[in-house]
């Protein structure tokens, strides 16, 4: 059967599994225990899509602390855990990619801006492992993270594709960013819920459709 995209690429948080209000909590637990009383609001719009590490000069600006590696790894420690207990699929996120898995073969794949533990540990604890084996790409393992589109290039190049020839699915302003600079076709999920960019804002960002309900996805790109 002859597909319109060479490929199918997820982005994982916020995408595949609903995880960004719980990692953005123990984010914000851990910027208010440095002194800054950030609201969830201002959290989840400053923050959100974004590599947190990068983000360390605006944390030393209103915090007066230089995050390191040992606090990086004291919040994926704490992050990880309350994940393992709360997080969930996305709705319809598991039909989806079942539906595209029989249409794409081995076509598609995870890539995130996050760091692979994370990335799997999702992936395993909502059901989804199995469809990707390992076509799991991770931003922090390339020079540069979203919004760079390092991840998907080298997703492309690493499953033999044509990144340009292929359809993304983001949700993050930094992830469309990347999706477009990698010269992709970029679908954008407009979820419901803090977080989510509304159908408006990621058309602004220049995705090529949005869309509501991951139930939604495998017509607009099988």
């Amino acid at each position: 059967m002859t597909h319109q995209f060479s490929a199918v690429f997820f982005d994982c948080d916020g995408v595949l599994v609903d995880s960004e209000l719980i990692t953005h909590r123990v984010f914000r637990e851990m910027l208010i225990d440095l002194g800054w009383n950030i609201s969830e609001e201002e959290c989840v719009r400053r923050f959100i899509g974004k590599s947190f590490k990068d983000q360390a000069p605006l944390i030393y600006k209103e915090t007066g602390y230089l995050i390191d590696d040992g606090w990086i790894d004291s919040f994926r420690r704490r992050r990880d855990d309350a994940l393992r207990h709360e997080l969930g699929a996305v709705p319809g996120a598991i039909n989806a990619v079942a539906t595209v898995s029989e249409a794409m073969e081995d076509r598609f794949a995870c890539v995130s801006g996050a760091d692979r533990q994370k990335i799997e540990m999702q992936l395993k604890v909502t059901g989804l492992a199995g469809f990707f084996g390992n076509r799991v790409f991770s931003g922090m393992e390339t020079p540069r993270s979203k919004p760079a589109p390092d991840v998907y290039i080298a997703a492309a190049e690493a499953m033999g594709v044509d990144v340009k020839s292929s359809v993304i699915i983001e949700d993050s302003r930094a992830g469309v960013q990347a999706g477009l600079a990698a010269g992709a076709t970029v679908l954008g999920f407009a979820g419901s819920g803090l977080g989510y960019l509304s159908a408006q804002e990621l058309m602004s960002e220049g995705v090529t459709a949005t869309f509501t309900s991951m139930d939604q996805l495998p017509s607009m790109i099988l």
